[in-house]
């Protein structure tokens, strides 16, 4: 086979949690593997008596790095990418590799498997049918803040990463951002004390607080605002968004969301004559 960089998913917590694919893949067809911290990839390995050659690749050496992995694939190696655990550059490093080996026409080949937002939010009880992932939310105050009154008025499910020592102080922000909505904290996932907190951010807060300590790895998974847009004139919104690069069918769509209202009544506004929409008067 052709030289090749796979996205190799691994396991978010429990080892068997890997596909056979991904298992062939880095048993049989790479030369070395690429991963954020080698002793972690290595209990992997060792697990399934894989032996290959490491080689590290995280936030700290990814520029330097990437320049190696290439002339490796150039040279016809082919490389496994791995992050700590699940898919790799989902909030890990990567991005620069694989945007330079696609500017080089080189091979990247994606093994899907292991995702924390995506199973978090399967079991959540959330909806599912719009969801934005935010990545890790920012450590400083101000800026955690600001990405939370950015995502406010979202139209679906919004998902986030956070550190168990900061927990508390991101579910006070949230309650006083995005009020009392529900939510989820999805904690240690596929893990002996894997565990799933439901309710408002203060309710869940409350539970925490009680704590000795909070440990291991979180997804939170905050519910859309109840409340709609006011809009006062959905024809100027649709003209708005189709001037941003929306087709009329996505505004108007965006537009009844937005409103609470049916889709088929904005179509009908927006398709009715001219003398017949709100706001027009015969002169």
């Amino acid at each position: 086979m052709a030289a090749a960089l796979y996205l190799v998913a691994t396991p978010i917590g429990n080892l068997e949690d890997i596909t056979l694919r991904a298992l062939r893949i880095l048993r049989e067809e790479v030369d070395v593997i690429a991963c954020e911290d080698t002793r972690q990839t290595q209990k992997l390995l060792t697990h399934y008596e894989i032996r290959k050659p490491l080689i590290s690749y995280h936030e700290h050496n990814e520029t330097s790095r990437t320049g190696e992995i290439l002339e490796r694939l150039g040279r016809g190696e082919s490389i496994a990418l791995v992050s700590d655990a699940g898919t790799p550059l989902i909030s890990d490093p990567g991005y620069r590799v694989v945007a330079a080996a696609l500017a080089q026409g080189l091979a990247v080949v994606p093994i899907p498997g292991p995702s924390a937002v995506l199973t978090a939010l399967s079991a959540s009880g959330l909806p599912m049918d719009e969801f934005r992932f935010i990545g890790f939310l920012p450590a400083k105050a101000v800026a955690r803040r600001n990405v939370l009154e950015g995502v406010a008025r979202n139209s679906g499910t919004v998902i986030a990463y956070e550190s168990p020592h900061r927990i508390l102080e991101s579910l006070a922000d949230i309650s006083k951002i995005l009020g009392e909505r529900p939510m989820v904290l999805a904690r240690e996932l596929t893990k002996i004390h894997e565990e799933f907190l439901r309710g408002t951010p203060d309710e869940i807060r409350s539970q925490l607080s009680k704590r000795e300590s909070i440990k291991g790895e979180i997804t939170l998974l905050i519910a859309q605002s109840e409340e709609k847009d006011q809009i006062e004139d959905p024809l100027a919104e649709i003209s708005r968004l189709e001037g941003v690069g929306f087709d009329r069918m996505e505004a108007i769509k965006n537009v009844a969301k937005r409103m609470g209202l049916p889709k088929r009544e904005i179509y009908r506004l927006a398709a009715a004559p001219d003398s017949n929409r709100p706001g027009k008067h015969r002169g």
